[in-house]
């Protein structure tokens, strides 16, 4: 092989090899980001793995929010009417936060505990994401609640 074609192959085989890990780093920032959304119930099963970051969906359970006075750090239970997980969160909740309202929280398990970074609260009465909505259309089916078409 004459050495211009030698250094031509050898240029196409490294743009090729970083086009390679340009792609396979992309694909790994990318997946580190996904938070995927679980119930109390799924993430009680064990449905959620060993996610180290992850999205809880449900309603926070009547009677479970505590705050201490002064202090940013509040204490919720989330319910899918099947189980219940316990919630912490520091920091202003949202205008909308309520017991018996929707809600997602972003964060990891620790200690049995959902540790959450971010809480989201329904921000209107006819939206809900498409997956929270199916879950819980599901929970409403199984345990034979009545829902306002």
């Amino acid at each position: 092989m004459n050495p211009v074609r030698r250094r031509r192959l050898l240029l196409v085989l490294v743009v090729v090899a970083a086009a390679g890990l340009a792609t396979a780093l992309v694909a790994m920032a990318l997946q580190r980001n996904v938070a995927y959304l679980y119930t109390p119930s799924e993430v009680l099963k064990g449905q959620a793995g060993g996610q180290a970051r992850f999205r809880l969906g449900g309603m926070v359970e009547r009677g479970s929010f505590q705050r201490g006075e002064g202090s940013l750090d509040a204490h919720f239970r989330v319910t899918d009417g099947d189980a219940q997980l316990p919630v912490v969160y520091t920091g202003i909740l949202p205008d909308l936060f309520r017991e018996d309202q929707a809600v997602i929280a972003t964060g990891t398990m620790r200690g049995g505990r959902f540790v959450a970074t971010e809480v989201l609260a329904k921000h209107d009465e006819r939206y809900m994401p498409k997956e929270v909505a199916d879950k819980m259309g599901k929970a409403h089916v199984k345990h034979r609640v009545e829902t306002a078409q």
